[in-house]
């Protein structure tokens, strides 16, 4: 017989000190700093972390027909292409939704009718402090690409089941899109 222990432990205590903060580097995307820390252990050491000045988002468009749309494009720090679900940022003060319409639209040329926030997430907690969103687009209606002068994209409309089989056997291994294509799969179901 299994036993079940319940940890008692107050969530909102930060074991880390900050003994001081640096900014190292800075851009229009990303400040990276350098804090001097005593570690929970009481040890003297050094946090790196990349402060991001975007939301994260990810758009999972499905059709009636469940369908969906993956973005192709090569990802520049880890030398390979990639497929992932239409994604970018959103500032920080904006409104992630409008923000997650206007990516779908340049992405893909979609717009949808309705939308669904189905994932909010950290995409490396222990370097950045990058939080994202996923939202599930439907109802969809297609226009014209409006892609930024820095993407060279790559559109793909596949059944939402061959996306799922890409990410279960790695062709697709964006967090992001990892995330997001599974939690449509599992949301679509419960309906």
């Amino acid at each position: 017989m299994a036993t079940v222990f319940t940890l008692q432990f107050d969530e909102t205590h930060n074991p880390w000190q900050t003994l001081s903060t640096e900014v190292k580097y800075n851009n229009s995307w990303i400040s990276v700093r350098e804090d001097q820390v005593l570690n929970p252990g009481g040890g003297a050491g050094i946090y790196g972390v990349v402060s991001m000045k975007n939301k994260a988002l990810g758009i999972v468009p499905v059709d009636a027909e469940g369908n969906t749309w993956l973005v192709g494009q090569y990802r520049y720090p880890l030398n390979e292409y990639s497929w992932e679900i239409p994604m970018g940022g959103g500032l920080i003060e904006h409104d992630i939704l409008a923000s997650a319409q206007r990516e779908l639209k340049e992405e893909t040329g979609l717009t949808a009718a309705r939308w669904t926030r189905i994932a909010r997430l950290h995409t490396s907690n222990s370097v950045t402090d990058e939080e994202g969103f996923v939202f599930l687009a439907e109802d969809l209606t297609q226009g014209d690409l409006e892609p930024e002068e820095t993407e060279d994209l790559r559109l793909w409309k596949l059944p939402l089941a061959e996306a799922i089989c890409m990410v279960m056997d790695d062709r697709i291994t964006d967090g992001i899109s990892v995330a997001g294509l599974l939690k449509a799969e599992k949301f679509l179901a419960s309906r």
